[in-house]
Parts: structure tokens; C-alpha cells; sequence
């Protein structure tokens, strides 16, 4: 899968950014579709065509990186000038895109790639109606049944999406991007997932989006991200399911490479821990905690642990203010914002 970036229409008012979206909801690339003849001159015009699509993205993305790093020298160019260089430089894309779907309108692969470009300028009512093509072309492409189902979810009804996550997982059974996507969504939209679904319990929802989770690890059991991802959920499931949560960060903690994404994870097995009252082995695991990039994490939570073994020696509203803190660090401190993908 390829990843690419979410470029808002803000950002080419501003010029500030591409903006790496928070957003989990993942599209998937048609990599995984069977690869077309390359002798066939559309699939080759196609490729071509995709190559010049991402190698735009790239060059605007080192622009606003380079004068973001003079800006902070004191110089660059103005967020004007680096809006007209990006107005400049999409427009051959966009009309590459239309030029070729005229001549290949039948094209559904293409047709998911231009709504993927048309949603990096947020132009989201356009690249709908490509994605809808594309389904109408090719209605047995799970990846645009995902695509628009991730539509749905941001911007329309999101029973819809419900409905279209289904059916790309009905398509392709072992892409687990759809089962994270369709967990994700669910999570996200109880109140509208206990209508839909007729279940009377919010426990219910948050045992149906865990299921959907389990379902995406098992196809990609060694994917960190996705286990810091599904691990992250249990700090909004309540009433919190402690045991749970410790073998979801302990799975993650197995994935990890490197100091920091284990050490991270460290952290936040080291919170589950001080809440569910393990003190000991709360400060058991920070003693572990040794990368220099995570003192302040480390410094906060233990001060919170003190607090919470100590709560006489707490002043009014401190143990609150720290935990609230904490909470807001740790949400991204091994759950990075995700490139949003919008793949053909």
C-alpha cells in the first residue's frame, strides 16, 4: 500500500502544509488487484500516470518542508507564492486524469486514483462522483466499496458506510485494512452502530469494534501501528476492561523496534497499571523508561503515580490536572497520526 498526503483546501489558501492526517480510517491501493499486462498501453499510460501523480505530491511536500525549515531561519517565501506553485503544479495531474478517463472511461482503478488526487485538494462532492464510477465499473472492487465507505463516514450518512465496509469485506475476506477501517468506524459512531445493528448495549458496539480489530491483526499480526492503534482504544472503552487492555499493550510491546516505540509502550502499560491500582508495578515498569525523548512523559506520569500512592500530600485540582495531561501525551506518543491514504 502506498501512502499518500491529505492536502486540504485549506492548505493551499495558507500554503501552510500537507497535513498528516489523525484521521485512522485507511484506503486501500489497487496494488493487491492483479497486475494488468504490461504490454497493454492503457495499464502502461495508467502507470505512468500514477507516477506523476506521486511524484507531484512529492515535490510539493519538499516545498512547504524547506521553507517551513527557512521560516524558522527567518526566511522563505511567502505562503502566497508557495500557494501558486501549488495551484501550478497539480493542474497538469488533474488534467492528465481527465484527459485519460475520457479516452478510457471504463478505467475503475483510475477512477479511484483521481478521487484519491481530487480528496488531496479537497475537492470531496467530485472525487464522490469517481468513486462512484468506479464502483459502477467495477462493482466487484473491494477497494471502492472501502473507499467510499470511508467517504460515508466523514462526510454523509454513516449507516452507509456500515454497509459498504461490509461489502468490501465480503469481496476480499483477508484485507485488514477493512476490518480496521469498519472497527474504527464503529467505534467511533456507537450511538448510530447500536440503531443500525439493533443492540441495546453500548458493551455490544465496543465488543463488535474489538472483534473487528482481533480480525485485522490476525491478517497482519506483525503490523506495530495497527497494535498501538487497536491498544489505544481501551482508553475510551468504560467501564475500562484493565485485563484487556494489559495484553493488547503487551502484544504491541512484542512488535516493538527500537527504544522509543518500546519504551512507549512501557509507558502505557505503566498507566493501565496505576490506575488499576499495581503501584509497584507501575513504577517497576517506568524504571525501564530511559529514552530521553519521553523524560517529560515519564516525569508526569510519575508524578501522577505519586499522587495517586500518596493522595493526602495532593493540593485541590493537581491529580485531575495530571492525569488529564497525561491522558492527551500519551494518545500519541505510540499511536502516530497516520498518513491518511486515500488509494486507489
Amino acid at each position: 500500500m502506498k501512502f499518500r498526503f491529505f492536502l486540504a483546501l485549506a492548505a493551499l489558501v495558507a500554503a501552510s502544509c500537507f497535513a498528516e492526517s489523525t484521521n485512522r480510517i485507511q484506503a486501500v491501493s489497487h496494488a493487491s488487484a492483479p497486475a494488468a499486462s504490461t504490454n497493454d498501453p492503457v495499464e502502461l499510460e495508467y502507470q505512468k500516470l500514477m507516477e506523476d501523480d506521486e511524484a507531484a505530491l512529492a515535490e510539493i511536500d519538499g516545498w512547504i518542508k524547506e521553507n517551513q525549515a527557512f521560516a524558522e531561519q527567518g526566511g522563505g517565501v511567502t505562503k502566497e507564492e508557495i500557494s501558486r506553485r501549488i495551484l501550478k503544479r497539480v493542474e497538469p495531474v488533474r488534467a492528465a486524469y481527465d484527459e485519460f478517463l475520457k479516452r478510457n472511461p471504463s478505467h475503475g482503478n483510475a477512477h479511484l486514483a483521481y478521487a484519491s488526487f481530487l480528496e488531496d485538494i479537497h475537492e470531496e462532492e467530485a472525487a464522490l462522483q469517481h468513486m462512484l464510477k468506479a464502483k459502477e465499473v467495477e462493482p466487484k472492487n473491494p477497494a471502492a466499496w472501502n473507499n467510499l465507505a470511508n467517504y460515508y463516514g466523514h462526510f454523509g450518512d454513516v449507516t452507509n458506510a456500515f454497509y459498504h465496509y461490509e461489502q468490501a469485506i465480503e469481496l476480499d475476506p483477508k484485507e485488514p485494512v477493512y476490518y480496521h477501517n469498519f472497527g474504527t468506524t464503529v467505534f467511533l459512531f456507537r450511538k448510530d452502530v447500536m440503531e443500525y445493528y439493533g443492540m441495546k448495549d453500548e458493551q455490544l458496539v465496543f465488543d463488535k469494534a474489538l472483534m473487528l480489530y482481533s480480525n485485522s491483526m490476525r491478517l497482519d499480526p506483525t503490523n506495530f501501528l495497527l497494535a498501538t492503534d487497536i491498544a489505544m482504544t481501551y482508553y475510551g472503552i468504560k467501564p475500562v476492561r484493565t485485563e484487556d487492555a494489559l495484553k493488547s499493550w503487551q502484544y504491541a510491546l512484542k512488535l516493538a523496534e527500537g527504544s522509543l516505540q518500546r519504551e512507549g509502550v512501557l509507558i502505557h502499560l505503566a498507566r493501565f497499571k496505576m490506575n488499576s491500582g499495581q503501584y509497584d508495578e507501575a513504577h517497576r515498569l517506568m524504571n525501564s523508561v530511559t529514552n530521553s525523548e519521553l523524560n517529560d512523559l515519564k516525569i508526569r506520569l510519575l508524578k501522577n503515580l505519586e499522587l495517586r500512592e500518596h493522595p493526602e500530600s495532593a493540593t485541590n485540582g493537581v491529580s485531575a490536572a495530571t492525569t488529564n495531561e497525561l491522558s492527551a501525551d500519551l494518545s500519541t506518543t505510540n499511536s502516530p497520526a497516520h498518513d491518511h491514504p486515500h488509494e486507489p
